[in-house]
């Protein structure tokens, strides 16, 4: 008993080793950009791009199906013709006479794609910083923490509580993790801990380590519990990890002296400011972390630093940009500029400002 070949199948139709789509494309230059991806979009493009509609002149076809027993190679069926061109082996196809129009593009069936993920398919950078409007925000929140800090520790609570959640939810996006309402929910949680163990340890810092060593525990137990598939559970136990790190982390600020966090802050605040400017990268870089140490020789004036503001200054605001460069990569998207993108040049600079600070002080 022989198998006879399937509906919709090119078995039997064509000889050995014809592809009537290459054949089509090696014949006609119009149809062979029928089947060419072509990319488009902008910066941070949110909305979901609509199916594709072929242009009007160029039908689908489909092969015809093969009878069982039938003798020699089958003829397709043929299509409507707009141009009235010919190919090889009897297939019929219409000639566009203009140049097709196409749709956003898809990948694979993909609704959408960002913009990284574009660009390291078509080989160029996946790097895209963020612009004015999020430096804008870091600023505004470095100032709070600088301002509040000259007032009182227990004042610099309000915007450290708001640096850690938004630093919590930008990193799980950053990470292409969304929803993930259970993972940011124990970043922050973990990072509410580690500001009360801090007020009933008089600011001790080894609250922070003792949180930090609680919470990495607390996410391993959880994601072994979970049913995910293994790559799946070891890419949430990483993204869990550094998110609840990274927050808890941030409650420095209120360990550090306040002195050094009102310098550290302002700097940081400055040198993302200077990061933004229209110059090349490399001189931009050197011109926000000499913006920074500026800074820290200003506001150190004012508190008990003095000169010494200009090496905390200048070493928050290099965290502050490997902060700012890392919110920039693999994922970045409108929320996450407006999230990892504003709190993790803040959240970088915290441990400098704690060691430096206790350091010079």
């Amino acid at each position: 008993m022989t198998n006879q070949p399937h509906e919709g199948s090119y078995e039997g139709q064509y000889p050995q080793g014809y592809d009537p789509y290459w054949q089509q494309a090696y014949e006609d230059p119009h149809a062979a950009q029928q089947y060419t991806q072509q990319w488009q979009g902008q910066t941070w493009d949110t909305q979901v791009p609509g199916a594709y509609v072929p242009p009007q002149g160029q039908e689908q076809y489909a092969p015809a199906y093969t009878a069982p027993g039938a003798v020699g190679p089958a003829q397709p069926g043929t299509a409507a013709q707009s141009g009235g061109a010919s190919a090889a082996g009897g297939l019929e196809v219409g000639a566009a006479e203009e140049e097709p129009s196409y749709g956003p593009a898809t990948l694979v069936g993909n609704s959408r794609i960002t913009d990284a993920q574009r660009a390291r398919l078509e080989g160029r950078s996946p790097i895209i910083e963020p612009g004015m409007q999020p430096a804008a925000l870091t600023a505004l929140l470095g100032l709070l923490l600088s301002g509040t800090a000259a007032i009182g520790s227990y004042a610099l609570l309000v915007p450290l509580v708001v640096l850690q959640a938004v630093t919590a939810a930008g990193w799980f996006r950053l990470n292409g993790m969304w929803p993930a309402r259970q993972g940011i929910a124990l970043a922050f949680a973990g990072a509410l801990t580690a500001d009360v163990a801090l007020v009933a340890a008089d600011r001790a810092p080894a609250a922070i380590l003792g949180t930090l060593g609680v919470w990495v525990l607390l996410a391993l137990v959880l994601q072994l519990r979970s049913h995910a598939e293994p790559d799946e559970r070891m890419y949430g136990l990483m993204a869990t990890v550094a998110a609840a790190a990274l927050s808890i982390i941030a409650a420095g600020y209120f360990a550090a002296d306040t002195d050094a966090v009102t310098v550290g802050a302002a700097a940081v605040a400055v040198a993302i400011l200077a990061r933004v400017l229209p110059l090349p990268t490399p001189a931009s870089v050197i011109v926000s972390l000499l913006a920074a140490a500026g800074a820290g020789i200003a506001v150190g004036g004012m508190t008990g630093l003095g000169a010494n503001g200009a090496f905390l200054g200048a070493a928050a605001g290099g965290c502050a940009l490997i902060g700012h460069r890392v919110a920039s990569y693999d994922y970045p998207s409108r929320f996450v500029h407006f999230t990892a993108g504003v709190a993790l040049p803040l959240a970088a600079a915290a441990p400098a400002v704690y060691l430096l600070g206790r350091a010079l002080g």
